[in-house]
């Protein structure tokens, strides 16, 4: 097996309003709220579990599925690059984001949509 620069794998929930379900998973589940932008609310648990409800992308096209965070930044050119050589559709372009994220969206060839980013 190679070494993988994946950090965190995050589920990208689709919901209405992010903030509704804060007493489900702040309250009854006990986990903390890292950041909400108000389009998007991360929840966080023991170790790097986290789920993130996500009402519509401000930024990208298209909305993610899932949320994949590598290792740094030449993590990330490197993963980007595979997947143009791949022939694999960019949804969202490589674009730095206000929130200190760079990312991209890459379609699968099973036309999941994934959200790949580094901190800057």
């Amino acid at each position: 097996m190679t070494d993988s620069p994946v950090r965190r794998i995050v589920a990208n929930l689709a919901v209405a309003d992010p903030s509704a379900d804060a007493p489900f998973w702040t309250g009854l589940l006990g986990l903390e709220t890292p950041f909400d932008l108000g389009w998007i609310v991360n929840h966080r648990g023991p170790g790097n579990t986290q789920v993130q409800l996500v009402a519509r992308d401000a930024t990208a096209p298209e909305d993610s599925r899932v949320s994949v965070e590598v290792a740094d930044l030449d993590a990330l050119a490197r993963v980007h690059a595979g997947a143009v050589a791949a022939g694999l559709e960019i949804v969202h372009p490589l674009t730095d984001e206000e929130w200190g994220v760079r990312r991209f969206f890459v379609r699968t060839s099973q036309g999941v949509v994934v959200n790949v980013l580094a901190h800057r």
